[in-house]
């Protein structure tokens, strides 16, 4: 290990200064003895007559080859070399084969691979341990520590010809984040699939059956459980349609579990579909990711703030925890005509959750100067009354301007300055995607928020990447707002912040949890790779299970060959935004909510506020689903019982 000599700290600086496509000449037993300085004098290992020649500490940054080299795989020469054991991020390790490999093996170091060796070497592995890497300050000179969920499927999945709602956004997002080189200031998570009984800690048992066994083959046999659970036109069945819902569920879920183990900034961009309903699917939503984010955040926290800058109204999160002081809500929308025609201002909360529901109801062309003038001085109040033990901000992109169904005229910075205000209050921040249609903006968006939230400046020229020819004929990263009108007069906006203000105001003081024994917090294993198969390759970036891995059913682990698999980003070919508006008229129901709401929930609040109770008993957590009717929302239980308390 490195000393504190001036040879050390020479060495240091070396590895902070180098040239990514610096030749490096290593050997095994190089690695075997962390030393970098020079070949050993014998310069191969006492066992080297093995085929294969176990590397030992290196694993810890070698287990990292597989997710990067798609990235930088022009820059590295790995002859000889292969992975082995993908069960764990502590046991994996890497191998080579000794009958193909020199006494010195070149190998072409990316920067990321040196920087992971710097690391190393320096035995700085906490980082990695709980929640990523240290980051650089950020203009409030705090460090955050920053995970990032991604699966590289969730861009196959596809909601059908026409459709607004676009997975494949995600894709964009995640290869313009390589290519910013953002990704290696992040620890980059591949998000366990959220369980059945993960689920159905919000949702109806039947609902959750109903939305596993759906296929696109078998719906026309279950008509009436379509209705009954509102999928069909908006929310249409697709291949994969439960699996995308387990993947988006699941990189939320495992964010918040990394919030609760000492990371700063959880990032989920497939996340955020915050229409979903206990029983029913809504506005492109099926599972509602948020909700079950913040029950997992209420193990640890005692106060869970929830912001929603969506153009949409945040109603199914709303609606959730309408009857708790625990979990405030604060949605920024547009209101009237419009999906889903609820948010009212003077929506507030019921019973113990009474001024804990917060809507700001906006018009048409909002701009950066208006949206700051409230979102700042509410949110700021916000978090001096409440003052939440962690914070979801939900940063649905299409109430940017020039939005496919958007009626707003933020700019990408201003939209981020949300972002960086909820940064700066030094508070464990889950961020999740949301809406967002006009597909190029959506990318450009989360990419630069992204940066906000490592506290890095992204350049606004754009680097060469696999979907470069979308962002013409600019090639940048901003867009410059329109000319469209602001309908928002300033009086309306001093309105609105006064009466919001008054409103917290009424809140005396933070909300006290009664002592009670905690449920089990969501812990991530890691697998005995001496117990498994050491012929089966599991894929090491599937290391945020929500649960036990035992517990899991064989088939739904996912095997990987054992060969180096190349995980870049791959094209996926698509319609036109063009010819998707008008193919796809149907969906504009999504942005006409008079017309798309039923009637038993049109202009009122929905009656089902709280998604189950919660029994403790001796450390044990009993999930109990409400009872239901043909469907329709059950009546709320008593609001102290709804969310997990803390001890």
């Amino acid at each position: 290990m490195l000393d504190s000599s001036s040879e050390a700290k020479t060495r240091q600086q070396k590895y902070i200064n180098f040239n990514p496509y610096v030749l490096l000449y290593l050997h095994p037993k190089a690695i075997f003895t962390n030393d970098l300085r020079s070949p050993p004098a014998n310069p191969r290992p006492s066992n080297a007559k093995k085929k294969h020649v176990r590397l030992l500490k290196a694993a810890r940054c070698c287990v990292y080859f597989e997710r990067f080299n798609g990235l930088f795989g022009e820059y590295a020469d790995w002859t000889g070399w292969f992975l082995t054991s993908w069960k764990s991020t502590a046991s994996a390790s890497l191998e080579y084969d000794a009958s193909v490999v020199e006494d010195h093996i070149p190998i072409k170091l990316d920067l990321l691979i040196l920087y992971f060796l710097y690391l190393l070497e320096n035995n700085i592995e906490s980082a990695m341990d709980t929640g990523g890497n240290s980051l650089p300050s950020g203009p409030d000179g705090v460090k955050r520590k920053v995970c990032y969920f991604y699966d590289p499927e969730v861009g196959n999945y596809y909601y059908g010809q026409g459709h607004p709602m676009k997975p494949h956004r995600i894709r964009m997002t995640h290869a313009l984040l390589a290519q910013y080189g953002l990704l290696q200031q992040m620890q980059v998570l591949k998000p366990f699939p959220a369980r059945d009984r993960d689920l159905c800690r919000f949702h109806a048992d039947d609902y959750v059956a109903f939305l596993r066994s759906i296929t696109p083959e078998s719906q026309q046999d279950q008509m009436r459980a379509l209705k009954r659970f509102n999928v069909g036109e908006d929310c249409p069945v697709f291949d994969g349609l439960y699996s995308f819902c387990q993947t988006y569920a699941g990189g939320s879920v495992g964010g918040a579990v990394k919030l609760n183990h000492g990371c700063d900034i959880a990032i989920n961009w497939a996340g955020g579909l915050h229409h979903a309903k206990k029983c029913e699917a809504s506005g492109f939503c099926y599972v509602n990711d948020i909700v079950l984010a913040i029950l997992e955040l209420l193990k640890q926290h005692e106060r869970v703030l929830y912001v929603d800058i969506d153009i949409h109204h945040g109603d199914g999160v709303e609606e959730a925890f309408y009857t708790t002081d625990r979990v405030m809500t604060v949605s920024f929308h547009k209101f009237g005509d419009y999906f889903p025609g609820t948010g009212d201002i003077r929506d507030i909360g019921h019973g113990k959750g009474k001024y804990y529901s917060l809507n700001v109801p906006l018009d048409d062309g909002i701009d950066d100067e208006s949206y700051q003038s409230l979102f700042k001085p509410i949110i700021g109040k916000v978090m001096e009354m409440f003052r939440p033990g962690a914070v979801v901000l939900q940063c649905g992109a299409d109430s940017l301007s020039g939005d496919r169904l958007g009626c707003f005229n933020l700019s990408i910075r201003g939209h981020a300055e949300c972002v960086r205000y909820m940064r700066s209050f030094n508070v464990p921040v889950l961020l999740v995607g949301g809406g967002g249609y006009t597909i190029r903006n959506v990318a450009r968006c989360w990419c630069y928020e992204t940066g906000v939230a490592l506290g890095v400046e992204v350049d606004d020229k754009m680097p060469h990447h696999e979907y470069y020819e979308y962002f013409g004929p600019d090639y940048t990263l901003h867009v410059a707002p329109s000319n469209m009108e602001n309908k928002n007069s300033r009086q309306l906006l001093d309105e609105i912040r006064a009466k919001l203000l008054e409103n917290l105001a009424k809140l005396r003081h933070a909300p006290s949890v009664q002592f009670q024994e905690r449920p089990p917090e969501t812990e991530i294993p890691e697998a005995d790779e001496d117990q498994e198969d050491p012929d089966e390759r599991w894929d090491a970036d599937s290391d945020m299970e929500v649960d036990n891995p035992k517990q899991l059913d064989e088939a739904s682990r996912k095997p990987v060959s054992a060969s180096v698999q190349n995980v870049s980003v791959k094209k996926e070919i698509i319609e036109s935004e063009s010819k998707d508006q008008e193919d796809h008229k149907g969906s504009a129901e999504h942005t006409k909510g008079a017309d798309s709401i039923k009637e038993e929930n049109s202009g009122s609040k929905a009656t089902d506020p709280v998604p189950m109770a919660v029994d403790v008993q001796e450390s044990k957590t009993t999930v109990k689903t409400e009872p239901e009717s043909g469907g329709s929302s059950s009546k709320p239980s008593d609001p102290s019982s709804m969310v997990y308390p803390k001890s």
